[in-house]
Parts: structure tokens; C-alpha cells; sequence
């Protein structure tokens, strides 16, 4: 006997059985992911497909069934789409099983998991036409909402800190040079999720590309800091350039930049730490708003990045001496 939990699964067996007629042998919840969407494993005439649960009032189905088709067309790996109900924010995808990239690397795996995921990047930044694509830019309003994030989240609320003046300044100063960084890059199409969760371990075509929806055309470094600065796996900085090296010069080859290498990493640790502060406010606001305390475990890590890479540049020496000397004490109590 197939049983649903609440409304919103009777809704969808509802439609799986009586709009599509098709005979449900299996349906589980396979995972939820960090917005209000969450997906389901269903099975019939002996294969696994996945539905997907936006409620409408929350989450939207076009730009996620708007970008599938265009990543389809730039011969990355995305799930087929193959029944819809945008009406009721549903939607029966192709089923690329459990295994997302994080469960399977180790340190004999990273090397070719890396690369499959590298070469597949590559593929989605040279083959969508940022002119004709249609996707928003990633602004810098865009760029200090996210920003923001640290500030009023994680800042504010998880570490309860009232900052003075004089540390207001210097996050500002730190949130102007990231922007402006980010914005002087080479422009591509960026998936803007792209990590070992939502890419999924596949014996053929791998990896395959997930959580896409909110993809943007913006700096080309962007999608690579997300997958070799995880906020959820880390690894030495040593192995991360040479992985980093391979792929600034499949750039280079494809003509998609035409800096030299010091100015690349630049480029990379920068857009980093926007991104990594990013994700620390996103992760406490997870926690605070929604109750998903689970993240707080990930924001450590993802402060070791921005306290690492920070020291790395002069005109970041204030910001780093901030989270060392204020935050860090504090986040340690808070977390």
C-alpha cells in the first residue's frame, strides 16, 4: 500500500496515479534540499523516477524547466524532464540515483571526480551564449545581497554581535573589493550551486547536474571555487591549485580569459570569499529561520576558508585580524 505523509504527497500520488495513470510501485522522500523544495523517489514499470515538490506559493518550476533545456543544449548532463504540472509546482524527473559527488570522494577518487566535474564546467561556460541565453546578471546588487547575509545572519543573530562603526567600516571596505573583483571577471554562464551535492555520481556521462535553478550569467571563477573550496569537504591548497592550474588553462585554451595565472588565483580566492560569506550567512539563517541546525556544522569549515585565503592579500589585513581577533572567539560559543 503507496501512503503519503501530508497534503502536498497525497497531491502528487494523486497525480502520478490518476492524471498520468501510471502504476506506483515505490514512493519514498529522497532528500530536501535548502530552499522549500524537496524531491521524492518513485518507481514504476520496473524504473526509478524522481518528483520534485515546489510549492507554488513558494518556489517557482519555470526557471528551473527554463534552464534545464538550456544546460541540455550546452551537452552538460541534467535530468530529463518527463512529465509537468507547473500548476501544482510538480514535476517527474529523470532519476540519477543517490550518489552525489561528496559520497564518493577520497583521496584516490578526487583526482578523476575533479576532472569529470572541471571538464563539465567547461563545457556548460563555453557552450551557453551569455548574449542569447537570457539568464540575469549577477550584479553587484545581487552581489551585496548575498553579502548582506554574513552581516545579518550570522554576524547579528547566530554570533549576536553589535558591531562598531569602525568594524562596519572595515566589512565594507572588504564588500567593496570583493564586488568589484567580481565583476571586473570574465562573464559566463554560472550554475552558482555547483558542489559535490548537487552533482551526482553517474558510471557514464558523469557527473550528472543538479539544483540549477538559480543559475546567472556571471564571473567565470565563480562555479570553481564552489567546487574546490566546498563548504562541505575540504582538501590541501596545494592539490586545489593543481586542479586549478588544469583548468585555467582549459580557459585559456577555449578563449574564455586571456589573464595570466597570479591574476586568475586572485580572481578565484576572491570570488571565494564572497562566496564563502555568503553561504555562512545562508547556513545560520537555515538554522535561525528554519530550524535546519544541521548546517551550522559546515559553517567552520567555510570560516577556515575566508580566515585562510584573507591573509593571503594586504588589502584584506583588516577584515582578517576581524574574524580572528572578534569573530572566531565568539562564532566558537555561538555555534
Amino acid at each position: 500500500m503507496i501512503t503519503a505523509s501530508d497534503d502536498r504527497a497525497k497531491a502528487i500520488l494523486n497525480w502520478l496515479t490518476n492524471d498520468l495513470n501510471l502504476d506506483i510501485i515505490q514512493f519514498v522522500a529522497a532528500s530536501s534540499d535548502a530552499s522549500f523544495r524537496r524531491y521524492f523517489r518513485v518507481q514504476y514499470a520496473q524504473r526509478y523516477y524522481i518528483v520534485m515538490d515546489a510549492p507554488p506559493d513558494k518556489e517557482e518550476t519555470a526557471p528551473f524547466i527554463k534552464i534545464a533545456q538550456l544546460f541540455a543544449q550546452a551537452q552538460v548532463n541534467v535530468p530529463d524532464i518527463i512529465q509537468q504540472n507547473t500548476e501544482q509546482g510538480f514535476l517527474l524527473l529523470e532519476d540519477f540515483g543517490a550518489q552525489c559527488l561528496l559520497d564518493c570522494l577520497n583521496n584516490s577518487t578526487a583526482e578523476p571526480l575533479y576532472k569529470d566535474a572541471l571538464d563539465s564546467l567547461i563545457t556548460l561556460q563555453k557552450n551557453v551564449n551569455i548574449k542569447t541565453c537570457d539568464l540575469p546578471y549577477y550584479n553587484a546588487e545581487l552581489l551585496q545581497t548575498e553579502l548582506h547575509l554574513f552581516t545579518d545572519w550570522f554576524i547579528a543573530r547566530q554570533c549576536e554581535l553589535n558591531l562598531s562603526s569602525a568594524q562596519q567600516g572595515v566589512i565594507k571596505n572588504c564588500n567593496e573589493l570583493l564586488i568589484n573583483s567580481a565583476l571586473q571577471q570574465a562573464q559566463v554562464c554560472v550554475h552558482r550551486d555547483y558542489h559535490s551535492r548537487n552533482l551526482m555520481h553517474l558510471t557514464t556521462n558523469n557527473p550528472g547536474i543538479i539544483d540549477f535553478q538559480d543559475a546567472v550569467i556571471g564571473p567565470v571563477t565563480y562555479d570553481a571555487v564552489s567546487l574546490l573550496r566546498d563548504c562541505y569537504i575540504s582538501w590541501p591548497e596545494t592539490q586545489i591549485e593543481c586542479y586549478l592550474k588544469v583548468y585555467y588553462q582549459q580557459l585559456r585554451d577555449t578563449r574564455l580569459i586571456d589573464c595570466d595565472f597570479s591574476q586568475f588565483q586572485r580572481d578565484f580566492d576572491l570570488m571565494g570569499i564572497q562566496r564563502h560569506l555568503k553561504a555562512i550567512g545562508i547556513f545560520s539563517r537555515l538554522n535561525i529561520r528554519d530550524g535546519k541546525s544541521i548546517y551550522l556544522g559546515d559553517i567552520p569549515r567555510t570560516l577556515d576558508y575566508v580566515i585562510n585565503i584573507s591573509q593571503r592579500y594586504p588589502e584584506l589585513q583588516d577584515f582578517h585580524a576581524f574574524l580572528v581577533e572578534i569573530v572566531l572567539p565568539v562564532s566558537k560559543r555561538a555555534l
